[in-house]
């Protein structure tokens, strides 16, 4: 079965990141092929593990619907037209594949995108030991069961009040919306010093964190981001890889 690994947290404080780093150090330990998941409409987990998304689930899901409107191919269901044009959208790398949801396109449709995603996931996500979501800001795709149970939840805040807020509002959520996860972790992203902020372990307390991350700002990582090139090329002695293979340990993973 597979183990889905969920990041969230407010824009703009490396999730994305994150998520690139996650799925290039559980190749690294062997926990391969894994499943990269890009669940925010503004993609761009690609860039950050070095490939190219040619066709979204967004774009597959309109192109299926105008198949569909011309008339359907001679025994095919729409489901199988949508299961082919999902197979079509997937990124397949060496020791990992990502799908992108994308943005689609017409009034009311990201509850049907939610909805694509969660059925190619239900078709494909078996095949992959570790399944990696990086979720847009809030929890619209957890909230919208697009997997059933997540093994870790991975909260990412900056050493900010705005940042701590938001995953103690973000955990507040989780428990009224019902999402079910096994573990959680809160990750502080970006620290700009060498000790955590002083209400760190009191907010990873209040969000019932089992683990508590901190990683600390990075040139090289801000300038890697910046220019668009993939993660992977950073050393495995760099700080920041050195802090997340040490939190993967920590997880069991």
């Amino acid at each position: 079965m597979s183990r889905f690994i969920a990041i969230t947290g407010k824009g703009g404080v490396g999730k994305t990141t994150l998520a690139a780093l996650l799925v290039t150090r559980l190749i690294r330990r062997g926990r391969k092929p894994v499943l990269a998941v890009d669940a925010d409409p503004n993609a761009c987990l690609d860039a950050a593990l070095g490939v190219q998304v040619r066709k979204s689930l967004g774009t597959v899901r309109e192109e299926a619907r105008e198949i569909a409107g011309k008339g359907m191919a001679t025994g095919m269901a729409k489901q199988q037209l949508l299961e082919l044009k999902i197979a079509e959208s997937l990124v397949e790398a060496s020791d990992f594949d990502l799908i992108s949801m994308g943005r689609p396109e017409g009034p009311g449709c990201y509850c049907y995108a939610n909805n694509v995603l969660k059925n190619a996931l239900a078709q494909i996500a078996d095949n992959y030991p570790y399944v990696v979501l990086d979720n847009e800001a809030g929890l619209e795709n957890l909230s919208r069961r697009i997997v059933q149970s997540v093994d870790l939840l991975i909260l990412v805040a900056d050493p900010s009040q705005r940042g701590f807020e938001t995953v103690q509002r973000l955990s507040r959520l989780t428990a009224e919306m019902g999402i079910v996860y096994n573990r959680c972790a809160l990750v502080v992203n970006r620290l700009r010093r060498v000790q955590l902020p002083e209400c760190s372990q009191h907010i990873a307390d209040a969000v019932g964190a089992d683990y508590l991350v901190a990683l600390p700002d990075d040139e090289q990582i801000a300038s890697i981001s910046e220019h668009g090139r993939p993660l992977h090329t950073l050393s495995d002695d760099h700080a920041v890889v050195q802090k997340i293979d040490l939190f993967l340990s920590d997880a069991g993973y």
